[in-house]
């Protein structure tokens, strides 16, 4: 990492020390671990604590109106204050105001809570008013001593806090924030004034007590004006670093790969003996991944493409053009099904070119890891393809010029880092086949090229979606019997079980006994995660040579399995999938010239979640359409997964609602790091402090 880029992401220097909590340093260092656990560190997490709900504590009610169920304040008189038995021990204080009497029951309390319960002592109580044998009564309810203080003249924040670290503490720490520590904004006046945003201090003031009569379900929501400005600044912070991500990679070197007919052309013999052409789509990819592996600075580049697109033929020509010009190419592969399935492919394509490859997983026996481990090193193996067993510690090759990644998102950050050096970088392709939707890209990619293969091959049918409950199953056996009549195979594809309550294993061999028992004149195979590599790979074989009919098998075929004859599939349990699963599995059929069929098997009733997943799933063949859909029910979090992407995930924007906010902030980045670059820094320091690992991913 560059010096530049370290200043980029050096924690803001204003930790939560525990002699900042006031009050003895023990007391101090207990309140620091307790705000950890709610995940603040430094004062600006701190001023970011947004309130969860809002009290209004400027009115008062008379003891005779309160309402059983309803929350209220009143201010009395404590008359009497005891310790009771009364199954356990309790503090009872009795209130009066003039109008009536009110119990007060605290099942937890200390001395300090029986000071302030004195007779004697005027005091304010706020809380959810109940019936009690003895009349009204609070349990717990918000404590303080009037002492002829005025009714507040904002609303009193909630905040979201943890046992031990009262709403007071966090009230009292942040309100002293909000009186020093806003007045650093890291946002450039003139900046503000173009894009209309608000000061951050007078932001933060509102959001953390806004006045009386402020719009809440607004608030609540997120779509009350004074959110704009965070909204904002977060999306602001996140395009600067990748941004600078960007700047910093195209500062390292990379082999500059370019087609080399001296070196037998290897790309042109590969495009003339593949047993198709290549659509419009993928030619314009090859040529944007083309020329960048030209360039001398390491490619970053994600190709997108629905199931069945043919992104593998792309990083297949890739690799061979690293080769063609002296370097050796990897692929990685997140399962070893699928890294097989691209080795059995492409090994096929690259054949008649005399191309050395090897194989390597961790199944692998020691004499033929030492073998292939040997030939990377010195390397007579030009291409290497497998699972993370290719950025195990002790696989070295002897120029490593291009890494793809295939299903990226399956991937850790540091898997991928592992395929770099500190200050060579091979260039890297990454391939997926879960569409991410426009908005997504521009907030977590913004530091890749995207490339979309947007049709598929010609003479692919659209596959044709049914829904159908379980108890017409015997209609799914039918429709079976008459496919693989026709000469054709099927899928029977099973859901995983929760671990605890049984195997995906178990609910795999229950669904092929089954099939097996219904369509006895058939040959049914088995494949799950559970079998040992060789057979897995053996049943695999078996099918795509056509000596199974019908495969039962859980999700292990997701990715990468490749059978033009497999025209069927019936999902069981669909309700239990995932949107990006259901596409997924779909894409497996329908590869061939026939029109595929894949049958939605799923159990009632039906919840309103799963109905909505399944006609989205029935409606529509378009990837983005189901990404984008999928990505309004999950939110961005489970749609990407923080761990794969390194990226803190937004916690005030929305993707779906903020798209022209996100579209300023692009642009606004461009002109920070151009004119203001210290603020720019200063910017991201605040927003995302441990923003490094990502920003090297």
């Amino acid at each position: 990492m560059s010096a530049s880029q370290r200043a980029l992401v050096t924690r803001e220097p204003t930790r939560l020390r525990a002699a900042r909590f006031g009050g003895q340093a023990r007391a101090g260092a207990r309140a620091a671990q307790l705000l950890q656990k709610l995940g603040l560190t430094r004062d600006w997490d701190l001023l970011l604590h947004t309130p969860q709900r809002y009290r209004d504590e400027s009115t008062l009610t008379a003891i005779r109106d309160l309402v059983p169920g309803e929350e209220a304040q009143v201010e009395a008189v404590v008359e009497a204050c005891q310790v009771v038995f009364r199954g356990r021990r309790q503090l009872v204080a009795t209130l009066r105001d003039g109008s009536g009497e009110l119990i007060v029951r605290l099942l937890h309390f200390f001395p300090s809570h029986q000071t302030l319960l004195e007779a004697g002592r005027r005091i304010r109580a706020m809380g959810v008013v109940r019936g009690g044998w003895a009349g009204v009564e609070m349990v717990h309810p918000q404590l303080r001593a009037a002492d002829d203080a005025a009714l507040p003249d904002r609303l009193t924040p909630v905040y979201p806090t943890t046992e031990g670290l009262p709403q007071a503490w966090i009230r009292r720490r942040i309100d002293r924030l909000l009186a020093t520590a806003v007045q650093d904004d890291t946002l450039p006046e003139a900046v503000r004034i173009e894009h209309g945003l608000p000061d951050l201090a007078t932001v933060l003031r509102f959001l953390h007590h806004p006045p009386l009569r402020t719009d809440l379900q607004a608030l609540a929501e997120r779509r009350h004006p004074m959110w704009e400005r965070l909204k904002f600044d977060e999306l602001l912070a996140q395009q600067l670093a990748l941004r600078r991500a960007r700047q910093e990679r195209q500062r390292r070197a990379a082999p500059a790969v370019q087609a080399d007919a001296d070196r037998a052309g290897l790309t042109g013999k590969l495009l003339r003996s593949l047993p198709f052409a290549l659509t419009a789509a993928q030619r314009r990819v090859w040529a944007e991944v083309e020329r960048d592996l030209a360039a001398s600075v390491p490619m970053n580049r994600l190709i997108q493409g629905d199931v069945g697109s043919g992104k593998t033929v792309i990083a297949a020509l890739a690799a061979a053009r690293a080769i063609e010009s002296g370097w050796q190419a990897a692929l990685m592969a997140p399962t070893e099904l699928l890294a097989e399935q691209h080795f059995l492919r492409i090994e096929q394509w690259l054949a008649p070119l005399e191309i050395e490859a090897v194989w390597l997983t961790g199944r692998l026996r020691a004499a033929e890891r030492r073998s292939a481990l040997q030939a990377l090193q010195q390397g007579r193996a030009r291409l290497a393809i497998g699972t993370h067993a290719l950025v195990q510690r002790e696989v070295r090759f002897a120029n490593l010029g291009l890494a793809i990644v295939d299903e990226q998102h399956r991937f850790g950050v540091a898997q991928r880092l592992a395929l770099r050096d500190a200050a060579f970088a091979p260039h890297l392709l990454m391939l997926s086949a879960t569409p991410i939707p426009r908005t997504l890209a521009m907030t977590y990619l913004a530091d890749l090229d995207v490339s979309v293969i947007d049709r598929l091959p010609p003479g692919r049918q659209p596959v044709a979606t049914k829904l159908v409950a379980r108890r017409r199953r015997d209609e799914v056996l039918q429709k079976i019997r008459a496919e693989v009549g026709a000469g054709r195979q099927a899928y029977w594809v099973c859901p995983s079980i929760e671990e605890g309550k049984n195997t995906e294993a178990s609910a795999a061999i229950r669904v092929f006994e089954d099939t097996r028992a219904s369509l006895p004149e058939l040959r049914i195979g088995l494949l799950h995660g559970a079998l040992a590599p060789r057979e897995r790979s053996a049943v695999m074989q078996s099918f795509v040579q056509g000596q199974i009919d019908v495969l039962v098998a859980t999700t292990v075929v997701e990715v990468g399995v490749d059978v033009p004859n497999a025209n069927v599939m019936v999902i069981e349990d669909a309700e239990r999938f995932g949107l990006a699963t259901l596409h997924q599995l779909r894409g497996r059929i329908g590869r061939g010239t026939q029109r595929g069929a894949c049958v939605l098997l799923y159990d009632e009733p039906l919840s309103e979640a799963a109905r909505e997943r399944l006609k989205i799933v029935f409606d529509s063949n378009d990837g983005f359409e189901i990404a984008r859909q999928d990505l309004r029910l999950r939110g961005p979090g489970e749609f990407l997964g923080a761990r794969q992407w390194g990226l803190p995930l937004l916690r005030f924007a929305d993707l779906e609602r903020d798209q022209q906010l996100l579209e300023r902030a692009r642009q606004a980045a461009a002109a920070l790091l151009l004119q203001h670059p210290q603020a720019a820094r200063r910017h991201v320091q605040r927003w995302l402090p441990q923003a490094t690992e990502f920003l090297d991913a």
